[in-house]
């Protein structure tokens, strides 16, 4: 993928038409809704109320910058690159304001429940083949109707190498998946942390391509409008598909998520408190924040494709099918999904009998745990497979997309 192919910008030009010039496609109501949702919905209960389009991560963007002007990223990724326990003393050698900076932001916020955070292991053990579907291709499918996020993902360093970004966005959430994710022996803290160095990276970095235009990417509201379309999204869908939930259960899978966006730089006070908060606020930035853009168009047909390699087994126009079904028909018309009617009337048939089926299962002994060791061998030929069988980390990016 080392540029927009001619035959994808003509195909992404004519989608984008009604909505100005090509590459810029982002919805005029993007730049005019105002922010209302109110910081009491938070966690925090309470905040200043400020536009999250306009805030960004005040305390990691100097401690990225200040390692670029010294140099020192490569040496950080190679310190870092053996911490992987949430338990884990830092390595020596760390840059004191780095070293300062993890320390203080590898804690559990004080609102952090332990006993939510292990109903919600429970409930991705019983859930996991929804979860995974809905966080890997529905959320990916959603991510790349974002014109602000698929751009820079596009013109970020990853854009040049799909597989190995997937596989570094996989790590994140399938660490938040996992049913030790924020125990001392999980590694969900550790990879939130240095998304969160990711993140401020690319910051720095992709202002200064020749190829980007606009805001300083990755804001508080870009996070969140990404969150949405993880945990608020997967929620909607399973309501949606009638799988039984307890509330626990529902609170449970959104409280760690909730911890997840603190450890990942989100101000407590644009964190929702609750699944009515967190309704009202995708509401709000999720629809005006999407659209079409030729990078969309082109990054969904890689991940797609990707997903029919993966299987060996499932024809493209199956996977193709499989993304209209998770999607709503607007996003899988701007991200120009192909369409095939036989497996879309087929998907759209058998699926709900499937989670029927599967739910029946699902309280006999043993199955929870049979149903997430299968899941489990699946996340782990996911990576396998994107990897190429090499060792992959989240590590801090170097320089933007070459070409």
């Amino acid at each position: 993928m080392a540029e927009l192919s001619r035959r994808k910008m003509l195909l992404s030009g004519g989608a984008l038409g009604a909505l100005g010039v090509l590459g810029m496609a982002v919805p005029a109501q993007a730049r005019t809704v105002p922010w209302t949702w109110a910081p009491s919905g938070s966690v925090a209960g309470a905040g200043a109320g400020a536009d999250p389009r306009w805030v960004w991560d005040e305390e990691a963007d100097p401690v990225v910058a200040a390692l670029f002007e010294r140099g020192e990223v490569p040496l950080v990724n190679q310190l870092l690159w053996d911490w992987v326990r949430n338990d884990q003393p830092l390595p020596g050698g760390l840059p004191a304001d780095l070293h300062d900076f993890i320390e203080r932001n590898r804690q559990l916020p004080s609102w952090a429940n332990p006993g939510k955070l292990a109903t919600a292991a429970d409930f991705n053990k019983r859930r996991g083949l929804y979860l995974n579907l809905l966080n890997g291709v529905g959320g990916g499918m959603l991510s790349t109707a974002i014109p602000k996020e698929a751009r820079s993902v596009y013109y970020s360093a990853g854009g040049a190498n799909m597989e190995d970004r997937v596989a570094k966005t996989s790590i994140l959430g399938f660490a938040v998946g996992a049913l030790d994710a924020y125990r001392p022996e999980g590694n969900c803290i550790v990879n939130s942390v240095k998304t969160r160095l990711v993140h401020a990276a690319v910051r720095h970095l992709l202002p200064q391509s020749p190829h980007w235009s606009g805001d300083i990417p990755i804001s508080q509201e870009d996070i969140l409008v990404t969150w949405h379309t993880l945990p608020t999204y997967a929620m909607r869908k399973m309501l949606e598909w009638q799988v039984p939930m307890s509330t626990a259960d529902r609170d449970a899978y959104l409280h760690v998520w909730q911890v997840t966006a603190h450890l990942l730089g989100v101000r407590d006070e644009y964190i929702p408190a609750d699944w009515a908060a967190a309704n009202a606020q995708s509401d709000q930035v999720l629809p005006p924040n999407m659209g079409p853009t030729p990078e969309g168009v082109e990054l969904t047909d890689i991940l797609l494709g990707q997903l029919a390699e993966q299987t060996g087994t499932i024809t493209r126009p199956l996977v193709n099918a499989l993304a209209r079904f998770l999607v709503d028909p607007q996003v899988a018309a701007w991200d120009q999904i192909p369409r095939d009617p036989f497996w879309e009337g087929t998907i759209a048939t058998v699926w709900p009998i499937l989670v029927r089926f599967r739910e029946a299962l699902i309280p006999a002994p043993l199955v929870p745990e049979i149903a997430w060791t299968i899941d489990e061998a699946l996340r782990q030929y996911i990576l396998l497979f994107l990897t190429k069988g090499q060792e992959t980390k989240i590590v801090i990016p170097t320089g933007n997309r070459p070409n």
